[in-house]
């Protein structure tokens, strides 16, 4: 799955609270759809849903918004892979809850602040299964990345 439409690599600003979207056209489009239909526009494609992830960029203090496939755990806790695409360098958003782990989730229509922070190694082979059980692509991704693919898993502070 390409992320990349060739187009701006401008920040979008999608709703008044001062929220950057993701520069890149896809992730942005689906964003835009995900916010006006309230969070029932969810699907990307092959039948997964997303959810809208809010970190706080580490530099830049300004909430950063993105979207991205997500598992569930038995636990109900809330997987998420920094696969970038496979690219050498790890996505943004991540290096982002690296600096603060209190991220803004919206799955569906549901909003609330969670906590996220890095699989440790005990549960990255579990969650990795489930991940690519989601979207086998993910496996290539880690072929061909550089450096080894984080896992996220993110806990409701509810």
């Amino acid at each position: 799955m390409s992320f990349s439409d060739g187009g701006s690599d401008e920040p979008r600003r999608s709703d008044p609270g001062g929220v950057v979207d993701s520069p890149l056209g896809f992730v942005a489009e689906h964003i835009r759809r995900y916010v006006e239909s309230g969070g029932t526009e969810t699907e990307v494609v092959d039948g997964l849903d997303m959810l809208l992830l809010t970190t706080r960029g580490r530099r830049s203090g300004k909430r950063r918004r993105t979207a991205l496939v997500y598992g569930l755990d038995e636990e109900g806790r809330y997987v998420l892979v920094a696969s970038n695409g496979g690219a050498p360098a790890d996505p943004a958003w991540y290096l982002n809850l690296l600096a603060d782990g209190e991220v803004e989730l919206q799955v569906g229509p549901d909003r609330f602040v969670a906590r996220a922070r890095r699989a440790t190694a005990e549960e990255k082979p579990r969650l990795w299964h489930l991940m690519t059980s989601l979207w086998p692509d993910y496996d290539t991704y880690r072929a061909k990345a550089p450096r080894e693919i984080p896992l996220v898993v993110v806990e409701p502070l509810r």
